[in-house]
């Protein structure tokens, strides 16, 4: 071996072992800053207060996506009642007999396309609608009062309710076809106003709730400081004070949103034996006739289900966010 060659190799061999040093450090440095316990306490008083508030926020959020569900579905359910049932109103008129108008109304309307069963009420039926307001044994044949004629809907989408309308009036002095799309109108309107609230509702219930989160952040931030300061300067990233702060807050909030959501399906439980006991009486038919079960359904549980998934990722993603921002004004 040449003088040169000799003396490249001695030059080498201090070069590799001190790079072999280095990266024995390197890797000590990452075992020091891998640590055996979580940054952030596991316990705590501002932990468990967290757990509270996320338990609250999502048992709210769980009764706002009920409460929307309920009346969305009876909204549905009152629509379709009132899509599947019209009237035909026959008004007396002078000269008119008023037997012969409800029979021919009666034949049009059955002769319809679509059309299922059509009844004519009779005077006691009649008498039974205006007693409300006129008092009981009221004389219809003394007063201009219009018959009805009830007219159930078999499929929609064969009935050309505008075309029975048309015919009705041609044929038969007096009649009318009222097909309640007023009145659809109005409640598909207030369906829409209640889901429109119910997501604002929620909006707000999640804003709260991130609050907070950050709020939180930033007290953990604060008490482990020289903590953080450490991990730095042993050659912990950011990225890794982040990721600790994250698990530690996602376990907040699946343990919280758990709760909620638990509370909130036992809520549904409780209200569902509540009507099943009280069935029969007139506040329970009531209730039903206007909201029909109160058990929200499958739907209604994996909605629930989904609300607490997202307030424990909501939580996890904020706090992250915050820790990420907090380390970038504090190093």
């Amino acid at each position: 071996m040449s003088g040169g060659a000799r003396k490249a190799a001695k030059t080498a061999a201090p070069r590799k072992a001190a790079a072999t040093g280095d990266a024995g450090r390197s890797r000590a440095a990452r075992r020091a800053v891998a640590p055996t316990t979580p940054i952030v306490p596991p316990s705590s008083v501002a932990g468990r207060a967290l757990v509270t508030v996320v338990a609250i926020m999502s048992f709210l959020a769980c009764l706002t996506i009920a409460g929307v569900l309920v009346v969305r579905t009876a909204a549905a359910g009152w629509e379709t009642d009132l899509r599947r049932e019209v009237t035909i109103q026959v008004r007396p008129i002078d000269g008119v007999d008023m037997g012969a108008a409800l029979d021919r109304a009666v034949s049009i309307a059955e002769s319809a396309p679509g059309i299922g069963t059509v009844r004519t009420l009779s005077a006691d039926e009649t008498r039974g609608l205006l007693a409300p307001w006129l008092g009981s044994g009221l004389d219809i044949d003394a007063l201009p009062v219009p018959r009805l004629i009830s007219v159930t809907v078999a499929d929609p989408t064969k009935t050309d309710l505008p075309a029975l309308g048309r015919d009705l009036a041609a044929e038969v002095k007096g009649a009318s076809l009222d097909d309640h799309s007023s009145w659809t109108e109005h409640m598909a309107s207030m369906a829409n106003s209640v889901v429109v609230a119910g997501l604002g509702v929620l909006a707000l219930v999640l804003t709260a709730m991130i609050l907070c989160v950050v709020f939180a952040t930033r007290a953990a931030m604060a008490a482990n400081r020289e903590i953080v300061e450490v991990l730095h300067l042993v050659g912990a990233e950011n990225r890794f004070v982040a990721r600790e702060f994250e698990r530690h807050f996602l376990r907040l909030g699946l343990t919280g949103g758990a709760l909620g959501g638990g509370a909130a399906i036992v809520t549904f439980l409780i209200l569902a034996l509540l009507q099943r006991a009280g069935a029969g009486t007139a506040e329970a038919d009531q209730a039903r006739a206007l909201f029909g079960g109160i058990g929200i359904g499958w739907s209604g549980y994996a909605a629930t289900i989904l609300v607490t998934a997202a307030v424990a990722l909501l939580t996890a993603l904020t706090s992250r966010i915050s820790v990420v921002r907090h380390l970038s004004r504090m190093l």
